[in-house]
Parts: structure tokens; sequence; C-alpha cells
């Protein structure tokens, strides 16, 4: 198989209607644009969230609270998924990336307490629930902050 060779699966890509061509075509003289208006002109339209006036959704619906906008959202994995591993294994956010527990880690993990932990592994987050920590330590293990 070559570069020239290549085109995309069928069906995938459609032929570009041409404006303009004759009443015929069904999209000639204003070519899909109705008269007049607005719309009709070129370049005419308006803005994303426009309501001709009104006052927008956007700002008509009441805010509340804070949304913090440098926020580092961190990934949570439960306690019960870390029984995957072997006994004395230390856990961190590379291997749970390479066995498939987490798909993308940017910014951390933090350990949940949901289910039970049977194994004693050290586990290194950059965070844990209360519950989490207690059943890591009564399983044996370690809970490290990284």
């Amino acid at each position: 198989m070559n570069l020239s060779e290549l085109s995309p699966s069928a069906g995938s890509t459609k032929e570009a209607k041409r404006k303009g061509r004759g009443i015929g075509t069904g999209n000639g003289k204003t070519g899909g644009r109705g008269h007049k208006g607005q719309k009709a002109r070129s370049g005419g339209g308006v803005r994303v969230g426009f309501e001709g006036g009104q006052m927008p959704l956007a700002r008509r619906v009441p805010k509340r609270g804070f949304n913090n906008i440098f926020a580092k959202p961190l990934e949570y994995v439960n306690v019960s998924d870390l029984n995957c591993f072997d006994e004395g294994t230390t856990v961190d956010a590379q291997l749970l990336l390479s066995s498939g527990i987490l798909s993308k880690c940017t910014y951390g993990v933090k350990i949940l307490g949901n289910g039970e932990l049977t194994k004693k592994l050290t586990v290194c987050a950059s965070a844990f629930s209360e519950t989490a920590k207690e059943k890591i330590e009564a399983a044996g293990g370690k809970a490290e902050v990284v």
C-alpha cells in the first residue's frame, strides 16, 4: 500500500452542494439563504448564544458558588481495585496506568475507601481518604503521600 493509494472509507465523505448554479439544482439564485435579512448577507449572521436582543439563557440562569479555573483535578481509584496487584507491590500512578486501571493521570491520584483490600501493599498517591488509609493499614500495607 502506498500513500497515493489511500482513500476514505465508502460513505464517509459527501460531495459539497454547489450553490448558485441555476434553478434546476434547487440551490440556485439565493443559494439556499432565502430572501433578504441578516442571514442572507455575506458575512451576516449572529454570534453564538445571541437571542435577538432578548436576555440570553446563559445570563438568565442564576450562578452559584465558585468554579476554580486553576484547579488540578485528581483521578480516583477505589481500594478494591488494588486487589489485582501481587502481595508486597509498591503501587503508584505509573503502575496504575500500565495496568489499565487508569487511562490518564495528569495531576495525580486519590485513593478512595470503597470496597475491601486483602493484600499487603505500599500505595504511593497524591491523596487518600480516611477510610482508604485505614483499610490499607489494616491489611498491613503503607499509605504514602507523594
